[in-house]
């Protein structure tokens, strides 16, 4: 077994020889950026693949949130989870509005749809919900709440790529969501993202958002930035594209590994499996509690063996410097607990098995 350092995560890459294929044809059109050919073709394979009417391209998912927050003219309050990576937050705070966190279930690590309705005032104009490790929102009491007080409901789908419900892909909840393709993700452009989005009238607002604003050559009548993605992201898309599937089956041989290998140890909380979900197998999360070990002693006991695993989300985003004294008074006591005690493991296609084995005796202490 070798001894080279084993990450949490490694992006999935094609053949050489394919992307270079790919990409030989923009030295023909001259055409680097500015919403190609190869950009409009990966939009269409990932329109059918995602199985949503409408889905816009951004340079990266961070991007693409705030374009989809300023295209639905959002204001006020947005009512989201501070267990998520800072983008979340950032996202809304970046578009001039609030936002304000709402607890996670425990059993899947998802926003607290019970915990929404008490935290909606005249200010709120949104909420945004986070799928967690692939692991799927209450989206339909979600969308309950939404009708019942006219908000808006934009999905954080950036863990989400390719999951179905019940054979729905997971891109048409809500009003849109918002998908990452950056390269630690299932599927990767490098840097990327996009919005799907049931609303086909926002589509032209999306796209001139992301190119300053400009409606056509001689008109910018709203505020934007540079947010496209380029042709040699989108051949990087087209090239990946045709490893998805395989791979996320791969994963899944992992995560059943990593599974076998961990269940039933006390102490130890594994990710359950979703009713009706056909997840993508993007992370692997465990919890302890009360463990003989605790997370941070597992997290140095792997480094010692070369195995960088992640404290994936610590902290919490209200959490963080720029805005602790924000809200301070904010309690979200299950975020906080598991925050303080989840591990995401060593998860990709090409991951040895003999790894993962690795991974569970230093957990275990065998």
């Amino acid at each position: 077994m070798s001894n080279k350092s084993i990450y949490v995560t490694k992006p999935s890459l094609p053949p050489f020889e394919e992307y270079v294929k790919e990409i030989a044809s923009i030295w023909d059109s001259g055409i680097l950026t500015n919403m190609g050919e190869k950009h409009k073709k990966l939009e269409d394979k990932l329109q059918s693949m995602l199985e949503t009417n409408n889905i816009s391209l951004y340079v990266n998912g961070h991007m693409a949130l705030e374009a989809a927050i300023m295209a639905f003219k959002l204001s006020g309050e947005i009512i989201t989870t501070p267990f998520t990576f800072i983008s979340t937050t950032q996202a809304i705070s970046r578009c001039g509005i609030k936002p304000v966190f709402c607890d996670i279930r425990y059993d899947n690590y998802t926003i607290d749809s019970k915990k929404i309705e008490k935290l909606i005032n005249k200010k709120t104009s949104a909420i945004i919900p986070v799928h967690v490790y692939g692991n799927i929102c209450d989206y339909e009491e979600i969308e309950k709440i939404a009708n019942k007080y006219n908000l808006k409901v934009i999905y954080d789908a950036a863990h989400a790529f390719g999951v179905k419900i019940d054979k729905v892909g997971v891109g048409n909840l809500g009003d849109a969501s918002m998908f990452s393709f950056h390269a630690t993700k299932v599927f990767n452009t490098i840097e990327g993202g996009a919005i799907t989005y049931k609303d086909n009238k926002i589509k032209d607002k999306l796209n001139s958002i992301k190119n300053f604003g400009y409606s056509n050559n001689d008109s910018v009548n709203m505020i934007g930035f540079n947010a496209k993605m380029n042709e040699f992201q989108a051949a990087m898309g087209l090239c990946n594209l045709k490893y998805v599937k395989s791979n996320i089956k791969k994963r899944e041989v992992l995560a059943k590994k990593y599974d076998n290998n961990l269940k039933n140890i006390k102490g130890i909380k594994l990710n359950s499996a979703q009713n009706g979900i056909k997840g993508n197998y993007s992370y692997y999360p465990i919890v302890f509690e009360e463990y003989k070990y605790s997370r941070d002693e597992i997290y140095e006991k792997l480094i010692q063996n070369n195995i960088f695993s992640r404290k994936y989300f610590y902290p919490l985003t209200n959490a963080f410097e720029y805005y602790r004294d924000k809200y301070k008074n904010v309690k979200n006591p299950i975020a906080e607990f598991v925050s303080k005690n989840i591990l995401t493991l060593p998860m990709y296609s090409e991951l040895d098995e003999k790894i993962v084995d690795k991974i569970c005796n230093i957990i275990t202490g065998i």
